[in-house]
């Protein structure tokens, strides 16, 4: 597993109130690594925070990490 996928699905679980259905799946690309959030439906506000700050903020974590590792990310929540 990915050090990237865990770092994101470690975050999540801890936001939401049903851990247990954080599904996050890594898609490799030619340069750039996908990571794919899926959460419960009820989770998704949570996830996504008021005017996006909670994503933003994970996608900077993300970023982050991604700069130390060498590799390029981008997290997309699905909906």
């Amino acid at each position: 597993m990915s050090e990237l996928r865990d770092l994101i699905e470690i975050i999540s679980k801890s936001l939401v109130d049903m851990p247990e259905k954080v599904n996050v799946r890594e898609v490799e690309g030619e340069q750039t690594t996908v990571i794919e959030l899926d959460v419960d439906e009820s989770d998704r506000g949570k996830v996504i925070g008021k005017q996006g700050k909670t994503a933003r903020a994970l996608r900077t974590i993300l970023n982050a990490a991604s700069t130390k590792l060498k590799k390029r990310s981008h997290l997309e929540i699905i909906e």
